[in-house]
């Protein structure tokens, strides 16, 4: 019998490949019939090996989950970027492959970014999502996020609604 092992590490920048492919499809996952099509495919473009490798060579918090020694995950986290929150944390990106949504394997890489911000002295949590991204709001529902903001976006001529969720 072989068993499946689990890690949660912080990433590295070789580590960019596959960071990206997982946000390709999570995001095509995610957002499909959500932020419009060219919309969506533009953000995702940007978002390829090179940036990855930019922002972790820069320092860049990224957390990825690794099944069976393949990233299948990650989380990005830091400082919140409204100075003015009590909420001094903030994930900025938490996604998983499809496949693996529903596991609990999100639940373990929000615990892995909270903790390592409690660690880094930061207090309290904020995250944004997307108010028609049902499954992401269940999620942190289910997490004990309470709804504290609301914002809109724009994602060419659509006007979407963001939540941010809040953990003290």
């Amino acid at each position: 019998m072989t068993q499946a092992t689990l890690t949660i590490r912080l990433a590295r920048p070789r580590d960019a490949s596959a960071v990206a492919a997982v946000h390709d499809v999570a995001w095509r996952e995610a957002y499909r019939g959500i932020i419009p099509g060219r919309e969506l495919e533009k953000m995702i473009q940007r978002r390829g090996p090179v940036w990855w490798k930019t922002i972790l060579d820069r320092g860049a918090r990224i957390a990825v989950l690794e099944f069976d020694d393949e990233i299948r995950g990650y989380a990005s986290y830091g400082r919140n970027r409204l100075a003015a929150s009590p909420y001094r944390g903030e994930i900025f990106e938490l996604y998983l492959l499809p496949e693996y949504q529903g596991l609990g394997f999100g639940k373990r890489l929000f615990e892995a970014a909270r903790r390592d911000l409690a660690g880094n002295r930061v207090s309290g949590l904020l995250v944004w999502a997307l108010a028609d991204n049902d499954r992401a709001c269940g999620f942190y529902n289910h997490l004990g996020g309470i709804k504290v903001r609301e914002m809109e976006e724009t994602f060419g001529d659509v006007v979407r609604v963001r939540h941010a969720f809040g953990w003290v």
